[in-house]
């Protein structure tokens, strides 16, 4: 009897240290980019939604960006076609084009179902849908590597009115240019887009690692709370590298150009959202502008 007062108990504790950061994001617009490991297991796609579809219900506005990269491997293998990667960018022609489109269309709408099981309404589209994203090829250091978007422009108008409209929008990250091509993009890309050009108050990167630590092989030295210039010191001493290095680039750039506050999160844990967004320490790394740009809350 003494031990399950004491599980309630901490429960209710656990609801309590919520309640300020629920207040301050009630009808903020959270995006959530979803890819990597989480997506294959459909345990972790389940808490996944269900985090997502929580935040929506506790009032805030989340807002889904999701790869589906080893899945399109996956089917390009079935086809006898290998995957070529050019520093982490996979190399479209016009036969992967269609088979990511197919393959991420797929996945979109399996999120979507997922999320109306729920009882929680959700839409899913692409970046082709209202001219929500429009690209230009890519290129990587001069290299042409195919249908590859470097996202020029989001028109975020669909989104907002979805969003309006009570729904969750799902969004595949496939563009078009100003001829009507389409366009493969990096997920982490197309989120961090979407962030920037709606004034996101959180982006949250769901990853295969903790977060950011001082020493990679480490996992007790992660780093909760990092600053623009603190992220860039440690890419410029080595600290970070890799292939992390374009992810933080993202991540600093998002919170340069009005993005709250970004998170990397190991999206293999369940609940991870919840627990990053909800606690005052969470279990990620959060990149911010700057250590006075705390939460009212947390500077208690």
């Amino acid at each position: 009897m003494e031990q399950m007062m004491r599980d309630v108990t901490l429960k209710a504790e656990t609801l309590i240290e919520a309640l300020p950061y629920i207040r301050d994001f009630n009808g903020k617009k959270v995006v959530v980019k979803y890819g990597g490991s989480a997506m294959l297991d459909e345990k972790r796609q389940e808490s996944l939604i269900k985090d997502v579809a929580l935040l929506k219900l506790v009032g805030m506005q989340p807002i889904i960006v999701h790869g589906g990269g080893k899945e399109i491997s996956k089917w390009l293998g079935y086809m006898g076609k290998e995957s070529q990667f050019v520093e982490g960018l996979r190399v479209t022609d016009a036969e992967t084009m269609e088979v990511a489109e197919m393959v991420l269309n797929k996945v979109n709408k399996h999120l979507v179902q997922m999320m109306e099981k729920l009882g929680v309404k959700a839409a899913g589209i692409s970046g082709k849908d209202g001219g929500t994203m429009l690209c230009e090829r890519k290129t990587v250091n001069g290299q042409d590597i195919g249908f590859v978007g470097e996202v020029k422009s989001v028109n975020s108008d669909l989104i907002d009115t979805l969003i309006e409209k009570d729904f969750i929008p799902i969004i595949a990250p496939i563009g078009m240019d100003e001829k009507y091509q389409a366009y493969n993009i990096n997920a982490d890309d197309a989120a961090s887009a979407v962030a920037k050009c709606i004034h996101a108050e959180k982006l949250a990167f769901m990853t295969d690692i903790d977060g950011v630590c001082m020493d990679p092989d480490d996992p007790k030295t992660l780093i909760s709370v990092l600053s623009l210039d603190e992220a860039k010191d440690l890419i410029e001493n080595g600290t970070i590298g890799g292939g992390m290095i374009p992810k933080i680039r993202n991540c600093v750039e998002a919170v340069e150009q009005g993005v709250s506050r970004v998170h990397i999160l190991d999206g293999r844990r369940e609940h991870c959202l919840l627990l990053e967004f909800f606690t005052r320490k969470g279990i990620g790394t959060a990149i911010i502008d700057n250590h006075i740009n705390l939460y009212p809350h947390e500077k208690e």
